[in-house]
């Protein structure tokens, strides 16, 4: 995970469906605030999906579009709210820089 100030954190022994925003919040990465604690009502743990990883991890359900489309102005096409995406084996090694804090 790249985090907000370029740092690069790599994670060994993930428990299986810990979140992104868990996962980054436990290990002080900047940029990873989690401000409604995982419910998905807010921006705060916004991610950007390496496109190498896009089809593993998934596009956004429509409530997650819905609070990313709130930070359109630094919204990309692989964009994915931390909190939604659960770690699982076949995302090991998954690559994501936490986006950039936007006016939400």
């Amino acid at each position: 995970m790249t985090d907000a100030e370029g740092g690069t954190h790599t994670f060994s022994d993930v428990e299986e469906g810990v979140s992104l925003m868990e996962l980054g919040r436990r290990n002080g990465v900047a940029g990873i605030m989690g401000d409604c604690g995982g419910g998905c009502a807010c921006a705060t743990c916004h991610v950007y999906v390496d496109e190498r990883w896009w089809d593993k991890v998934g596009a956004p359900d429509d409530v997650e579009f819905a609070m990313l489309d709130m930070v359109a102005d630094v919204m990309k096409d692989t964009s994915r709210l931390g909190c939604q995406v659960r770690m699982s084996p076949q995302l090991d090694g998954l690559a994501v820089t936490v986006a950039p804090a936007s006016g939400y």
